[in-house]
């Protein structure tokens, strides 16, 4: 008995030593003078590659910027990045704290966001993004819905290209968005549920030249003006790419245009015509849009801008009220997939 009684003692012992030895690792960061905005730069760091971009987003100087890069090196004790004739590349040690300094950063905004929930007496908020043709598509629908279930949600959505929305999501100005992860951005950052290819229609005025023709070309639409996202946006890529394939010369005159409201009213008020996506073209085509002012050219079904699908943080949980819509979304597109 007394031999056991000593190794309790001495169990009791250890474990005391090593809760002590827990202790000294908790907040070690922290007591050595890591600070909020230590994070913040570091988390602006991560997403824009540059000293100078990373200081304008959190609003100080560049000279203040290196500073405080400094101080976070003493305070880890390694460096962590280094300078490149385009900005810095951030070793190892930096990608591991710029990206964990985003997770905390977003938990502080989402804990903030759901305090003001509580005290605005708010059922929740959800901040979405979602490239055009998805938006009509997928989470208009979608959202109806939500207006049903959840009247006291205040939803916020953002229509944009998939690299302005993967930037808003990677800032925390979005919970998810439909769209892609285009190069340029860390994949590993990113979680993806794919949904598919975004078809492309060409779209003109209900009374243009080329409608009631039974045998109307494509070679015959290349000789009116065209209405297109500018060189360099993915759908301009596709569409260019897909002529090129096919061995069509490019259309003889571009304005080139990234609104959407630009390019149907130059549509519906000349002859010009436009490639945009197949759902927003069947939206606006149809009753509920523009009441037959516009109509799909029967030429070019192939066409369609690679795979896009819903677009999360890795190893972020998504507040209540958008983890809501997101199962809503999945739900539908479930259902979309078992009675295709």
């Amino acid at each position: 008995m007394r031999a056991g009684g000593i190794s309790i003692l001495i169990y009791h012992a250890g474990q005391e030593a090593g809760l002590q030895h827990d202790s000294n690792k908790r907040d070690l960061l922290i007591r050595q003078g890591l600070k909020l905005t230590h994070l913040r730069l570091m988390a602006a760091l991560d997403e824009t590659r540059q000293i100078s971009a990373a200081a304008t987003q959190i609003a100080i100087s560049q000279p203040a910027a290196s500073r405080l890069l400094a101080e976070i090196e003493q305070i880890v004790g390694m460096k962590l990045y280094k300078r490149h004739p385009r900005g810095v590349i951030l070793n190892e040690a930096g990608r591991l704290l710029g990206e964990r300094a985003r997770w905390m950063l977003r938990a502080l905004d989402d804990t903030g966001r759901n305090i003001v929930e509580i005290g605005s007496g708010q059922r929740g908020a959800v901040n979405i993004g979602a490239v055009t043709g998805p938006a009509i598509e997928l989470v208009l629908p979608v959202i109806r819905e939500a207006r049903l279930l959840h009247p006291d949600h205040d939803i916020t959505i953002d229509v944009d290209t998939s690299d302005k929305l993967a930037e808003g999501l990677l800032g925390g100005r979005l919970d998810f968005y439909l769209g892609r992860v285009l190069p340029g951005f860390d994949v590993s950052a990113f979680d993806m549920r794919l949904i598919g290819d975004e078809p492309v229609s060409l779209i003109a005025r209900s009374g243009h030249p080329l409608m009631g023709r039974a045998d109307v070309s494509l070679q015959d639409c290349l000789d009116y003006d065209w209405v297109m996202q500018p060189p360099g946006g993915l759908q301009r890529y596709t569409v260019d790419r897909y002529l090129l394939e096919n061995n069509y010369r490019p259309p003889n005159r571009v304005v080139n245009s990234t609104s959407l409201l630009m390019m149907l009213a130059m549509v519906t008020r000349t002859n010009a015509i436009a490639p945009i996506s197949r759902a927003v073209a069947e939206f606006y085509a149809g009753p509920d849009g523009l009441s037959g002012r516009i109509a799909t050219l029967p030429v070019a079904h192939h066409i369609a801008v690679k795979p896009f699908g819903i677009v999360t943080l890795r190893g972020y949980e998504l507040p209540a009220a958008s983890a809501g819509l997101h199962r809503m979304l999945l739900k539908r597109l479930d259902s979309d997939t078992t009675h295709s």
